[in-house]
């Protein structure tokens, strides 16, 4: 195996503090969720999670289209939906949801595309086993 890329992000209190990418580029604070009694204006790490696997998925998407010869209307989108779940009183867990768009492409082409790029996309293949994925085209 050959590493392309490694990200580094470093993390100070937790869900209540702050992250910061090496490049500076990522310099934020993070807060329990709004709707579990966080601050209302910061964002937090379903968020973030949300944020990476949406922008790689629809790389995969991009991508397993290219190699079939579709061009993929701009307005496209993967929505990802990043779910804190309580597996009993001492266990947590998440659960993903990405509704895929491709705008203009046939449901049946869609949902190929859409089921070979979570056989390519890192997220998918790093989360497979562990994290309940649910993929639902519109």
């Amino acid at each position: 195996m050959k590493t392309l890329y490694t990200a580094e992000v470093s993390a100070t209190g937790g869900r209540s503090g702050h992250v910061k990418s090496s490049d500076g580029i990522i310099d934020l604070d993070v807060n329990v969720p709004e709707g579990l009694g966080g601050k209302k204006g910061s964002s937090n790490p379903e968020q973030l999670f949300a944020a990476g696997y949406a922008s790689c998925f629809q790389s995969a998407v991009l991508l397993v289209a290219g190699k079939q010869n579709i061009r993929l209307d701009p307005a496209s989108t993967v929505t990802a939906h990043v779910s804190l779940l309580q597996v009993d009183n001492e266990k947590y867990g998440l659960g993903v949801k990405l509704v895929v768009d491709l705008k203009g492409v046939e449901h049946e082409q869609a949902v190929e595309i859409v089921n070979k790029a979570h056989e390519v996309c890192p997220y998918s293949v790093g989360t497979r086993g562990n994290i309940n994925v649910q993929l639902e085209v519109v």
